[in-house]
């Protein structure tokens, strides 16, 4: 099989090198999205916190089950490890904080994923670019409800700086390994 192949309802699609590079990011990036929500579910006990990200965590599971199906296994991340470590980890960290804090997080990630998502939309046939645009409309959805529940006195510069430049170099390696 061809290393440029994707499959879009079973059927073997053609797309670019670059095209394939973006799935794979996009691909890791939901595994971090998973295992980000995971964290949080794991270690929070804040009610408010939690039931937003099981919310979440269906529709990035329906993203990465997506992704699954569309890009080849060959083609996959060989970091993917990496990135569910990096999800949880920052899912812990968001649950050891305060809830305020995990929501600019979680909007401060799909800031970025949005931006990233959008920025790709033009490599793709016309049935993978619908898909992607469902995936941003939800992780809009992400980043308004986030938006909504943190605390807008509290100021986190350097985190949400730290982390959206975390996850331009996540996006830059998995594009490649």
């Amino acid at each position: 099989m061809e290393k440029n192949k994707v499959f879009l309802d079973g059927i073997a699609t053609t797309i670019s090198s670059k095209a394939i590079a973006e799935l794979r990011s996009d691909h890791a990036g939901e595994i971090g999205a998973v295992n980000i929500y995971l964290g949080i579910l794991s270690l929070s006990r804040d009610p408010s916190l939690l039931a937003f990200a099981e919310s979440h965590l269906s529709t990035e599971q329906k993203h990465l089950n997506e992704l699954s199906k569309i890009l080849p296994k060959r083609s996959r991340s060989i970091l993917s490890p990496c990135w569910a470590l990096a999800g949880r980890c920052l899912g812990y960290i968001c649950a050891l904080a305060t809830p305020s804090f995990a929501y600019a997080t979680i909007e401060a990630v799909e800031t970025f994923v949005i931006t990233h998502y959008s920025d790709q939309l033009n490599l793709f046939p016309p049935k993978l670019e619908k898909i992607i645009k469902g995936f941003m409309e939800d992780e809009i959805h992400h980043c308004e409800d986030a938006a909504k529940k943190k605390n807008t006195v509290a100021s986190y510069k350097q985190w949400i700086y730290t982390v959206t430049r975390g996850s331009r170099l996540a996006v830059a390696v998995a594009r490649k390994i």
